[in-house]
């Protein structure tokens, strides 16, 4: 008895001496609003203010190069040449294909980086043209993720127009395959995870920010049957019954809030005529959820629901893992200094943030590979993943003040 009173005394003189070391965010809000006071940044500001138009017309430019995840090539290749014109200190591209450039401080900082991603979920050969209206831009990949490719092109012209020295390096990494993969994030973070400081992945969001990652697990499910000819009586099924079967049982799971979770079915396949039974039905689930225990309590159900299908159809069962992502989070990241410094930024800025563990994006790689990483945007958007995409226009002009803020807050100014 003794002894568990002095364990806990322990763990609560000690949960009280960490907290004692954690800045209130009152400190770090008036350290930004001391920044944003500052005559360069305010000269960023008018930059952007400036410049509303030729953001506008880049954005959309941007957007209607299609760049379906993997090949992103030509969009990367567009970029590179308008970074070509900054006087960066480095533009290369990675093993990977990821386009990156460098703008060197002082020496006297960390190192940033601010990652937005190139690719898209839409088919190749998509013709996209981009239409204004009622103060928004409609156009498939105009928010996800282009709106943030474009922040980072605007930021480096304001951060070079108002002559800003950042004390830390600025990495802008163009990354690709985020939409399926997240073959370009996992790349660059282990090849260069010894060398960054904090890592700001610009996907989604705008006025707020998360701070850890959600686990995302993708799978295939096959079900193998004999096949055959639409009026065979042997055998008697197509593989499409037990997937039929399945899937009906599979969104009957109760998959909890809280934690956060989802789970979706979103592509099936079988034969390739319509006069055959199908000798290989197949469908994907997308699993997701804050907690690793979960996705591992669904998975166990899921593979015990297709086994007794298969089962009772007679048939075998084939499972592909597409790819998995392992939810992501720091222990004690709520109070770092990156999540803290991020929120007086936002609060600056005017926002009340939602600050959130749910992030779904290249942070998580960076989380996992223990670096301090947090995901946001810079303007609203709907429609994601959708060809009805859109967003609002003039809010996305203040988002990209925000990204210049939070770059200047983190990489520190001369």
């Amino acid at each position: 008895m003794r002894r568990s009173i002095l364990v806990l005394s322990l763990f609560l003189i000690s949960s009280i001496a960490i907290r004692a070391q954690v800045k209130p965010v009152a400190e770090y809000i008036d350290q930004v609003q001391a920044l944003a006071n500052r005559a360069d940044l305010k000269t960023a500001n008018d930059y952007i203010d400036r410049n509303h138009e030729s953001v506008l017309r880049e954005w959309i430019a941007i957007t209607e190069i299609n760049a379906p995840s993997g090949q992103e090539q030509p969009r990367a290749k567009y970029i590179e040449g308008l970074l070509r014109k900054y006087h960066l200190d480095d533009i290369h591209y990675d093993s990977a294909g990821n386009l990156i450039a460098v703008r060197k401080g002082t020496g006297r900082g960390p190192v940033i980086v601010f990652d937005a991603h190139l690719d898209t979920v839409f088919q190749p050969g998509l013709q996209i043209k981009a239409t204004v209206r009622n103060g928004k831009v409609y156009a498939p990949g105009i928010g996800d993720d282009t709106r943030n490719v474009e922040a980072l092109l605007a930021t480096i012209r304001a951060l070079n127009e108002a002559k800003i020295k950042t004390k830390g390096d600025l990495v802008f990494v163009f990354t690709v395959e985020e939409e399926t993969t997240f073959k370009g994030v996992k790349a660059y973070v282990d090849q260069n995870k010894g060398k960054i400081d904090q890592y700001i992945a610009l996907d989604g969001g705008y006025e707020g920010f998360t701070y850890a990652g959600i686990g995302i697990n993708w799978y295939r499910h096959h079900f193998i049957g004999p096949g055959g000819h639409t009026r065979s009586r042997t055998p008697p099924y197509s593989a499409t019954l037990p997937l039929a079967r399945a899937i009906e049982r599979i969104y009957q799971l109760a998959v909890p809030t809280n934690p956060s979770s989802n789970l979706n079915i979103g592509m099936l396949g079988g034969s390739e005529v319509v006069n055959a039974k199908a000798s290989d039905a197949w469908f994907t689930v997308d699993l997701r959820s804050t907690s690793n225990e979960v996705i591992a309590d669904l998975e166990k159900q899921i593979k015990t629901i297709l086994d007794e299908e298969a089962a009772r159809a007679g048939m075998t069962v084939k499972t592909e893992v597409i790819s998995t992502s392992p939810a992501a989070s720091i222990p004690g990241h709520r109070d770092s200094y990156l999540v803290r410094m991020a929120e007086a930024v936002h609060r600056v800025m005017g926002f009340d943030p939602p600050i959130t563990n749910a992030g779904s994006n290249n942070s998580s790689a960076a989380l996992l590979a223990g670096i301090s990483s947090i995901s946001t945007g810079a303007g609203p958007c709907d429609g994601s993943h959708s060809l009805a995409e859109n967003c609002e226009i003039e809010p996305f002009y203040k988002g990209i003040k925000k990204v210049v803020l939070l770059q200047a807050a983190l990489a520190g100014v001369e």
